[in-house]
């Protein structure tokens, strides 16, 4: 289906800018009136907590989401942004973790890992979601019945090479791991020349290129060849993996990725359920449920974690 119809009508705000002119203050405030929803996000009914649990490397900060009447169901959640970017108040996280708080009846925790910069690099990033993982199945969470392991674009890449490394060291294992748009190849497969098309007009704001993608894979590993398999776990072997509930935006350089790794999954008898958020550009979680296929796509693992 074409792009998000609210989306499409504030194309003009961003039409001209490319991710190098937002140092530019006027450009930077053009770029923020795009991200603005239709309505304010009014959080749910749900206690936020900050703490920190100790890491290979140092505190790791994380942030817990306990709903009024708790079940039995409890989520670790990592956010997004390209391994160098994002933090526990931007909407992929906070609006995130609140909503499927709320809508699951869950305990839900984000994780502050440290991000690929100042000389930061891979397996920095990913010990820090391992700890923070073992902490939260071993303690945290040791009590729910169902325990979660579940992230967005780079963070869907963390927690799946977090339960990769679960299954090799024959511990317990997330019992369900959700996906949002993940980052989990290098290179990342071409888009359909049906989906290509579509997208030519969209902006560079709103793109991935393979000079973007190439940076992105360098800045957090140090090079392009010769990958750990557990930095883009779609090279890693996926049997024995818990089920997995698998998001795609629908308008995203990167969803061939998604795609590819739900193949792979199946293909190593997975149990894969996905969901296509038409309309949507990658990322679309770091908005709030006032767009419908954000709404969605909170419903679809709120879903997975009730059931």
């Amino acid at each position: 289906m074409p792009l998000d119809p609210y989306l499409a009508q504030r194309l003009h705000l961003i039409a001209d800018l490319t991710f190098a002119d937002l140092v530019d203050p006027e450009a930077a405030s053009r770029f923020g009136r795009f991200a603005e929803d239709p309505s304010p996000w009014a959080q749910p009914d749900v206690t936020v907590e900050n703490g920190e649990i100790a890491g290979p490397h140092g505190p790791v900060p994380v942030r817990t989401y306990t709903p009024r009447e708790p079940g039995s169901t409890a989520l670790l959640w990592v956010h997004g942004g390209g391994f160098l970017a994002g933090d526990l108040d931007m909407p992929e996280a906070h609006v995130v973790a609140s909503e499927l708080a709320a809508r699951a009846q869950a305990l839900v925790v984000c994780v502050d890992y440290r991000l690929a910069t100042d000389g930061v690099r891979h397996p920095v990033p990913l010990d820090d979601v391992r700890a923070a993982w073992r902490w939260f199945r071993d303690e945290r969470a040791a009590d729910a019945r169902t325990v979660a392991l579940g992230g967005a674009s780079a963070g869907a890449a963390l927690a799946l090479a977090t339960a990769v490394h679960d299954r090799d060291e024959d511990v317990r294992p997330a019992d369900l791991l959700l996906l949002a748009y993940p980052f989990a190849h290098f290179p990342v497969p071409a888009l359909d020349a049906a989906t290509a098309a579509e997208m030519a007009p969209l902006p560079p704001t709103m793109r991935f290129t393979t000079t973007d993608i190439e940076f992105m894979v360098e800045n957090y590993v140090g090079r392009l060849t010769d990958l750990p398999r557990d930095a883009l776990p779609g090279a890693a072997a996926l049997h024995r993996l818990p089920p997995v509930h698998l998001l795609v935006s629908e308008y995203d350089d990167l969803r061939p990725s998604g795609e590819l790794l739900a193949r792979q999954l199946t293909a190593s008898d997975v149990p894969v359920t996905t969901y296509l958020a038409e309309g949507m550009p990658h990322g679309h979680l770091n908005r709030t449920p006032a767009l419908p296929e954000v709404d969605r796509s909170l419903d679809f693992f709120a879903d997975a974690l009730r059931q």
